[in-house]
């Protein structure tokens, strides 16, 4: 990743201020999620609806059980060709990094065809095994955006998964809305 002419704890400390940001404010979170600590929730029982007309729905609940981060994220796919994302939200908690990555996600594939959604999750799942030493491809960091300051993550192999939780999610819903055509 280039460094722009800062030195290594700059952009350490600017990419903790981008990622606290966007948990701070995170994009998409909507509380639509069953309460699994009320003993009344019904799991499995969370009805999934489409705003959209022409479009299937669909939701993926992940948890990451080292930490305890857990998202819910609804899908919402254009049933024409080429099946465009028309809406993502999410319901969860956890750590800034889980939280701030939902948020970035919400950004970069909300109006992207089904197949640039994917290249982006592939695209950050790359980043995530990179172990901190970012993508060698510049056009892949473009389309990550602020995503990229999610490098750093990549460092620590316990992190990782918080980072992947909702992209994961995201990957799950949008196969299930596709099922369902």
């Amino acid at each position: 990743m280039a460094d722009f002419g800062f030195g290594t704890g700059d952009l350490e400390q600017m990419y903790q201020e981008v990622i606290l940001e966007a948990s701070r404010d995170p994009h998409g979170r909507q509380h639509f999620a069953a309460d699994l600590t009320n003993e009344d929730a019904h799991v499995g029982e969370s009805v999934v609806a489409a705003q959209h007309e022409s479009c299937s729905a669909a939701r993926s609940h992940q948890f990451n059980p080292t930490c305890g981060d857990e998202a819910t994220i609804h899908v919402e796919i254009s049933e024409l060709e080429p099946h465009v994302i028309e809406r993502v939200v999410w319901d969860g908690q956890g750590c800034s990094i889980s939280q701030a990555s939902l948020s970035m996600m919400v950004d970069l594939v909300e109006g992207k065809t089904v197949d640039e959604a994917m290249a982006l999750f592939q695209d950050f799942h790359t980043l995530m095994e990179s172990r901190g030493k970012g993508l060698d491809d510049e056009a892949a960091e473009e389309r990550l955006e602020d995503a990229i300051v999610l490098q750093g993550v990549s460092k620590y192999p316990m992190r990782i998964k918080c980072a992947l939780l909702g992209w994961e999610g995201m990957k799950d819903a949008t196969a299930r809305a596709l099922a369902q055509q």
